[in-house]
């Protein structure tokens, strides 16, 4: 499976970063994942729906850790690339935290 289209839609929230729209194969498009500032760093977040108890299911995922890792990988990449493109003057907030580091294992997207 290809991933032939990533659009992130930059939020500047404490925790919420952006939303990401993935195409696959240019024919399937997964709307509404999150970028989210975790404990640990970004995470990518799945699209979900709250259940009656409160909680939330995940209506769409990957099965495989491998998966995950790459499409979590890209995403990061094209969310950093957007970051440089906005500039640091549109985030006023970054200026007091600094610059947003691009992780070290991270690479930029390939072919995305």
């Amino acid at each position: 499976m290809e991933i032939t289209e990533i659009k992130v839609h930059l939020r500047h929230e404490e925790k919420l970063k952006a939303y990401v729209t993935v195409t696959f194969d240019a024919c399937f498009v997964v709307r509404n994942m999150k970028v989210i500032q975790g404990a640990k760093g970004l995470i990518l977040c799945m699209p979900s729906r709250k259940l009656q108890d409160g909680t939330y299911k995940d209506v769409a995922h990957p099965i495989h850790a491998e998966f995950r890792k790459l499409l979590e990988d890209k995403v990061l990449a094209v969310y950093y690339d957007e970051l440089k493109k906005e500039g640091p003057s549109a985030r006023p907030e970054r200026q007091a935290d600094g610059p947003v580091p691009r992780p070290a294992e991270e690479k930029p997207a390939e072919d995305v």
